[in-house]
């Protein structure tokens, strides 16, 4: 889809300005290190049942009520800060989400390869090509399920293999750009 200023995009990502940006500096783009994941599988946990553009609107109040996401300090917080984050009008408040955000920075901590080693361990190779058009985009891989396991196994929660998928495509360990989007999530060299 062209967009209002002539580039190419996936079509969502020419849906609204908000997914524009998104779209042309994030989405896709490899992104590395244990808290700039653990922000994006929290995000993707926090996203099940809901539009991508709600969270990502929230996305500034999601990273005040949550420390940033350093997985040290959402690790650390207990009944206090669940309730404080369950009050806080600017993130999605669901229980169980939030509770899933504080056990997987806890589990998090208990890597000893670390989140961003072991997310990346089931990234697939790169395709031969990218995709023609959204619908040869999978919701769900192999790599995607086993992931979703490995992590289920290490004590995380909301991270089922779409989930998963979802989190590989937006930080880059699958390039899901359409073949005539200006945007490359090029991982040579990654």
């Amino acid at each position: 889809m062209i967009g209002a200023d002539g580039l190419a995009r996936c079509a969502w990502g020419a849906s609204t300005p908000d997914y524009a940006v998104y779209h042309d500096e994030e989405w896709g783009r490899p992104l590395r290190g244990d808290d700039a994941l653990y922000e994006r599988l929290t995000l993707e946990a926090f996203q099940s049942g809901l539009s991508w553009l709600t969270i990502l609107r929230k996305r500034a109040a999601f990273r005040l009520a949550f420390g940033d996401f350093r997985i040290e300090t959402v690790a650390g917080y207990g009944e206090a800060d669940v309730a404080r984050l369950m009050a806080d009008a600017g993130i999605v408040r669901n229980r169980a989400k939030v509770e899933a955000a504080i056990a997987n920075a806890r589990a998090a901590l208990e890597l000893p390869e670390g989140l961003s080693a072991l997310l990346w361990s089931y990234a697939p190779p790169p395709r031969a090509a990218r995709p023609a058009s959204f619908g040869e985009v999978p919701a769900v891989t192999p790599e995607s399920t086993a992931m979703a396991k490995a992590l289920k196994k290490r004590g995380f929660r909301f991270v089922g293999p779409t989930t998963a998928y979802a989190l590989m495509q937006a930080t880059g360990m699958v390039d899901d750009h359409l073949a005539d989007c200006h945007v490359s999530g090029d991982r040579a060299g990654v």
